[in-house]
């Protein structure tokens, strides 16, 4: 039987895949945990439908991802931290407080979106990169100073 991938499956393959299954498998396992709907002509063109959709959606949040990673290219944080002997912290810069940061500046970023290349343990000035889009990478200043 040939099934319509709805979302992505690590054996089948990804969404929007059509794929050849045998029919229990389909049946009992499938459609019933709505992993994929039968490929008939109706639903083959349902399936091209969701994919202009689907085109346009990420479109849309690609260049809003752009216009966003253009204005925190602009944009530095700042993180008052204590410190202690040698100039390092008591505790690391963690990419949550990089999101509150960002958040107080009017900026909604994620925390998991957000990166550092290596833990920010020391006063200074530092890099964050920031995936807003699987084509969208931006980065921005954080200056650490003591508080």
């Amino acid at each position: 039987m040939k099934i319509i991938l709805r979302q992505d499956h690590a054996k089948l393959g990804s969404t929007g895949d059509i794929v050849d299954v045998k029919d229990g498998f389909a049946r009992n396992y499938i459609i019933p945990r709505k992993i994929g709907y039968e490929a008939t002509d109706g639903n083959m063109r349902t399936l091209e439908e969701e994919k202009k959709q689907r085109s346009l959606r990420d479109d849309k949040d690609a260049t809003r991802a752009r216009k966003l990673g253009t204005e925190l290219e602009k944009t530095s944080v700042t993180l008052k931290m204590k410190v202690g002997e040698d100039e390092k912290l008591f505790g690391t810069v963690t990419t949550q407080m990089i999101a509150e940061a960002l958040a107080e500046k009017g900026f909604t970023v994620d925390k998991r979106v957000i990166s550092t290349e290596e833990p920010i343990k020391a006063l200074g000035i530092y890099s964050a990169d920031i995936k807003l889009h699987p084509t969208v990478e931006t980065k921005v200043k954080v200056w650490v100073v003591r508080e």
